[in-house]
């Protein structure tokens, strides 16, 4: 099997020394330091310079070092990135341009010869038509975006071939969503679950490109990063790097990629919900954000480039174009009245410190942020995030037993193929000693028979789609389709 794995090293520019300190720990010195050990090791990197310059900051210098060495070994290839984590779908040509090149001379400062300019990264793998010319005309050869903006939906692309985007030449390259998820969710602690969850890929002739945030390895999942270092030295695995995937595969086929994010689902796109995290036109916070960031964007550039604070407020602007404090403002369901009052209070400060800014300007900024924060005050104080965040999964507040053999018919057909392939799952695990995971799936049909799984973070099915497949699971759920209507008889009381 050939493994394209991406991870994706991020932290906002302001973040809190404590935090930081204990992401390090967990997660970017251990995985750093396994790599060294482990020649073999060969991944695709993004991270972006806000974090680079807070290594320098903070005194992290041996990170720096062990990312510039492993960038000369070839080990790691870096990608390019927005340096403040900008949400490029929303930005003119100018302001894409001016965060890539920014981010651009961060990597190259920090990590020197280990930099080479090749692939290109748009956080939270956003993407619509306009970005290919832009990220091409910037010098890269190749954009990684999530699998779903193929065509709309999951589990379409043929991962035997590459991708151009129609109308540019530029490579596009598809996350594949579920053996990222599955190594994302732990449901692999082991480098032997791992091999065998993906027994079948190794036999196949084509490539797994994998996607995740780096900060996953330890700090989210304290103990996945061990295991992701063991599975690193798997020898029936090809290593590779995204660019490597042009030459291995050069059969190539022209498409045309719809706006996305690695977060979007198929009903958001049906929906044209695809940033909702960002600019959910139902949300009036998202709305005074975006209205202040214009109000601070406009005065900045029109600012006298040859005055003594343009290039301390041009770089005021640029951090204040993050996108963390729209997503921790989207309320469906991340949430943080500390990070919108941060962005919020950033544009409010850079207001204020612009000579071109009338008092009037001042008063509406003044004005825009007091809506922001009261309102995320509001919101957090009457209940009102529970019930959106409750409104954003509301699908999986119906017990699957009663949307499923509640029915009747096909329906309990299916239920009967799901509780099936659980046991399966829990049988296997118990045979290879994998009791945790045995656990998993004995306490997953519990939860399904009581009706419990409306309580669920990860909802049971969704994860076992992501444990084997959608392919097994639809051959599953055909076998007992098929079964129903070859007994049923003709009266509607002959069921299930």
């Amino acid at each position: 099997m050939v493994w394209a794995n991406f991870l994706h090293f991020y932290q906002p520019a302001d973040q809190q020394p404590d935090i930081l300190a204990a992401i390090v720990a967990q997660s970017y010195r251990p995985l750093l330091k396994g790599f060294l050990e482990n020649r073999r090791a060969r991944i695709t990197v993004n991270i972006n310079g806000s974090l680079l310059e807070l290594f320098d900051k903070h005194g992290y210098h041996d990170l720096i070092e062990a990312l510039g060495t492993l960038g000369k070994r070839d080990q790691l290839e870096f990608t390019g990135s927005a340096k403040y984590h900008a949400f490029l779908p929303f930005l003119n040509k100018e302001e894409v341009a001016r965060q890539v090149s920014a981010n651009e001379e961060s990597l190259k400062y920090y990590l020197k010869d280990g930099y080479k300019k090749n692939g290109f990264f748009p956080p939270e793998m956003a993407f619509k038509e306009d970005l290919a010319p832009i990220i091409e005309g910037l010098g890269f050869k190749w954009i990684i975006i999530d699998e779903i903006a193929y065509n709309g939906k999951v589990e379409q692309i043929d991962y035997s071939k590459t991708y151009k985007i129609d109308g540019a030449n530029l490579y596009v390259f598809f996350r594949e969503r579920r053996p990222s998820n599955l190594i994302m969710s732990a449901i692999c602690r082991t480098k032997e679950s791992f091999l065998e969850v993906f027994k079948e890929d190794l036999k196949k002739n084509q490539y797994m490109l994998t996607g995740m945030d780096g900060e996953t390895f330890g700090h989210h999942r304290p103990g996945l990063e061990k295991t992701l270092l063991d599975i690193l030295k798997a020898k029936v695995i090809d290593l590779v790097h995204v660019s490597e995937l042009i030459h291995l595969y050069p059969d190539t086929k022209t498409v045309l990629p719809v706006q996305s994010t690695w977060a979007s689902s198929p009903k958001d796109i049906e929906s044209g919900a695809q940033f909702l995290s960002w600019s959910d036109p139902t949300n009036p916070i998202h709305g005074w954000q975006w209205k202040l960031t214009d109000l601070a964007l406009s005065h900045v550039r029109r600012l006298d480039r040859g005055s003594a604070k343009y290039e301390s407020l041009r770089q005021d602007m640029d951090k204040a174009l993050g996108s963390d404090h729209f997503w921790w403002a989207s309320a469906k369901p991340w949430w943080s009245v500390e990070m919108i009052e941060l962005g919020a209070n950033r544009l409010l400060k850079l207001i204020r410190e612009l000579d071109n800014a009338t008092e009037e300007d001042k008063s509406e900024a003044a004005d825009l942020y007091e809506k922001i924060v009261s309102t995320s005050f509001a919101w957090q104080r009457t209940g009102k995030i529970r019930e959106l965040a409750k409104e954003r999964f509301q699908h999986n507040k119906i017990p699957f037993k009663d949307r499923t053999w509640g029915l009747g018919g096909v329906g309990g057909s299916h239920y009967r193929a799901f509780i099936k392939m659980m046991h399966d799952l829990e049988r296997e695990s118990a045979k290879t000693g994998e009791y945790e995971r045995a656990t998993l799936w004995r306490d997953s049909i519990w939860r399904l028979e009581k009706k419990w799984d409306i309580y669920e973070a990860i909802n049971t099915i969704d994860l076992l789609r992501t444990e084997i497949g959608n392919e097994r699971v639809e051959k599953m759920l055909k076998k007992y389709h098929d079964e129903y209507h070859q007994l049923r008889g003709g009266q509607p009381e002959d069921r299930f």
